[in-house]
């Protein structure tokens, strides 16, 4: 019998879909009068800015610059301003994944703007080239959302791609790595602290070795990069060589806690008000334990006023509970979390804050029973009907009597623009204005 040789297994190619400065362009998707403009995007509370438009980052504004600060020159550029609206970059943000896994097998969703593609490889010329263009085409057709798109034998290397398809005109939105000479040229005009996985300590670490480019720590001994940054970091140089070894579960640390915390639109006088706070915390941090698969053991609340506002009496205070047994039930949490607020809540000042976190986290499939009591009641199903509900209609569609209605205390959106695609009554409506088109009223 003849044995012909084992064929090699072929690895697949890998692309990073990104949306372009997600934030604003979900912002001038309804409103055309904005292309070209400066646009920025606020934080909660309207705190600082986290989303810039190209006009914007031209002009020197950072990201992450406090709002109060940077709010005269945005006023004398004429840069638009909006407020965080989640609900519509959350729902925008799913049509763009329907739309790429339409055309895609092999879709794994990375952050609410980003997206890994696993390809076939190939050998034919441009292929790679068409098929980008072919997905950003579509995407901007179905979805008005411009992505810029990287391909490259690892993730990391597709990371890095996508840089090149930003900020490169030559690129038009898509570029490849893939052969090693051109790979190698390219990994030494990359700063090492902009490679994927790398964060600011273990930049600081390899410059302090002289290792300053992404083309050095490829070139790093492994047993040096075991030692220094850990299997982590010997991992990501063995991407930039081009051998797969990150999967997105790899890239994300195992979760340690779950923390949601807030400061206030205004100062919370009254306990009632600073309970409804708590819960609705509570919820939210149920809710990621819940997506993540995770149960808690212990919960910390803590509450304290505004230490900036120094003529006025300052507290601040946090009170953690041992739970019975872990737990991601919204109910029991929020039970939780109210004892510990009636425990540290003091009379008499302005809270500018509150937060819940969650810790000592456990798998969900993972449970210790307890002796002397007997296990407590199956409540999964009504928690994945919750949770279902809310990511179909929109967070907080289904919410605990606790977290209240009015909530006065509820951070500022003083410049947010409608739920153009989450609330009815909110809908863009279209009018025809002449009988060569439509007009958005």
């Amino acid at each position: 019998m003849i044995q012909h040789p084992a064929k090699k297994k072929q690895e697949p190619f890998y692309c990073l879909v990104d949306c372009n400065n997600f934030y604003v362009s979900c912002e001038r998707l309804f409103r055309p009068d904005l292309a070209g403009r400066p646009v920025v995007v606020l934080s909660n509370n309207d705190g600082c800015i986290i989303a810039r438009s190209n006009e914007v980052k031209a002009l020197g504004i950072s990201m992450g610059s406090p709002y109060f600060k940077q709010e005269k020159l945005l006023r004398q550029h004429n840069v638009a301003v909006f407020s965080s609206n989640y609900p519509l970059y959350g729902d925008i943000s799913q049509r763009v994944l329907d739309v790429l896994m339409d055309l895609e097998p092999d879709v794994e969703v990375y952050s609410i703007d980003e997206a890994f593609i696993s390809l076939p490889s190939t050998r034919i010329p441009g292929a790679l080239e068409a098929r980008g263009r072919f997905l950003r085409e579509t995407v901007q057709k179905y979805t008005g959302i411009p992505v810029s798109i990287g391909f490259g034998p690892t993730r990391t290397l597709a990371k890095i791609a996508n840089r090149f398809a930003k900020k490169s005109p030559a690129a038009a939105g898509v570029f490849v790595i893939s052969a090693a000479p051109q790979a190698e040229t390219l990994l030494a005009g990359v700063d090492v602290g902009a490679v994927w996985g790398i964060g600011r300590r273990q930049a600081a670490l390899l410059k302090k070795y002289g290792i300053d480019t992404a083309l050095k720590l490829r070139n790093c001994d492994n047993n040096w990069l075991r030692k220094q940054l850990t299997v982590t970091g010997l991992r990501t140089a063995m991407e930039l060589r081009g051998v797969p070894c990150i999967s997105p579960e790899k890239a994300e640390a195992a979760r340690q806690s779950v923390c949601t915390s807030r400061s206030f639109g205004q100062p919370v006088l009254c306990l009632e008000d600073l309970r409804e706070a708590v819960a609705s915390y509570t919820a939210q941090a149920a809710a990621k334990l819940r997506r993540a698969r995770l149960r808690a053991t212990v919960i910390d609340v803590f509450i304290r006023t505004n230490s900036f506002r120094k003529k006025d009496p300052q507290y601040c205070s946090r009170k953690s509970l041992l739970l019975e047994a872990p737990s991601s039930h919204t109910g029991t949490l929020i039970r939780a979390a109210l004892a510990s607020l009636a425990a540290i809540y003091r009379p008499g000042y302005r809270y500018q804050k509150a937060g819940v976190l969650l810790h000592s986290l456990v798998p969900e499939c993972h449970e210790q029973l307890h002796l002397f009591r007997a296990p407590a009641p199956r409540s999964g199903p009504l928690m994945e009907a919750v949770d279902a509900i809310n990511s179909r209609w929109g967070r907080e569609t289904i919410q605990p009597a606790a977290a209240g209605l009015a909530r006065q205390w509820r951070f500022r959106q003083t410049k947010k623009s409608p739920s153009y695609t989450t609330r009815w009554s909110e809908l863009p409506v279209a009018k025809a204005s002449s009988p060569e088109g439509f007009s958005m009223a």
